[in-house]
């Protein structure tokens, strides 16, 4: 997972809620956009049985389309199911687990908030790439903080790890984190919920990275 000749690129995130059937056609479309770097595959109270079925569907999809497949929070499903890589919270498995879990070859990121102690913790320990958020408010999760976009500047001319932002990211926002230095955009509802659909969206947003 990196970002290609310096631009911005597109990390996915699924909707809180799916059918993985159903919603493999909306992916499929969504992958037919443009380049997306990741998917990541984030499903809240559901049974392990769930994210089985739904990685089962979904990451055949993904992978088949050179985008890495991430899973969020469960370091254990991800290493059983051959993810290519897992997600951490603050409050998930502690970093130092999932890369247990996940060995040196997969990718492991961390949520950081608006924290850069918390940030340079991870980059130090060897995350792959920390995520900072949330930048605007969002209806997909409640944001724990409100981050900075010169949060973004400041990691961008400090440190190498990837930078993804998260919250509440649209095409109409979207520019000023990619102006500060953001590695990835992370986005959910604005590109399942744009008007013109998922393929339309993903279209946009490469066509914003490349200015």
């Amino acid at each position: 997972m990196s970002a290609t000749d310096q631009h911005c690129r597109l990390y996915l995130i699924t909707p809180p809620r799916l059918e993985p059937r159903e919603f493999a056609d909306d992916l499929k479309r969504a992958l037919a956009g443009g380049d997306v770097a990741t998917l990541q595959l984030r499903l809240k109270e559901v049974d392990d049985d769930t994210i089985r079925r739904a990685t089962e569907i979904l990451m055949p999809i993904a992978q088949g389309a050179d985008v890495a497949f991430i899973l969020n929070d469960r370091p254990d499903l991800a290493a059983e199911l051959a993810c290519d890589g897992v997600h951490v919270g603050q409050e998930d498995a502690p970093y130092a687990a999932a890369r247990a879990a996940m060995g040196n070859d997969r990718i492991v990121g961390v949520t950081c908030h608006d924290s850069r102690h918390l940030a340079m913790e991870a980059g130090e320990a060897g995350a792959d790439y920390v995520a900072f958020g949330a930048f605007f408010p969002t209806a997909t999760k409640t944001p724990k903080t409100q981050a900075p976009i010169e949060l973004l500047q400041w990691w961008a001319e400090m440190m190498v790890v990837p930078v993804v932002a998260i919250g509440g990211i649209t095409i109409a926002n979207a520019r000023p984190l990619v102006e500060a230095g953001a590695d990835f955009l992370a986005v959910s509802a604005g590109v399942w919920t744009y008007p013109q659909g998922p393929e339309a969206a993903v279209r946009a947003f490469n066509a914003l990275f490349r200015g």
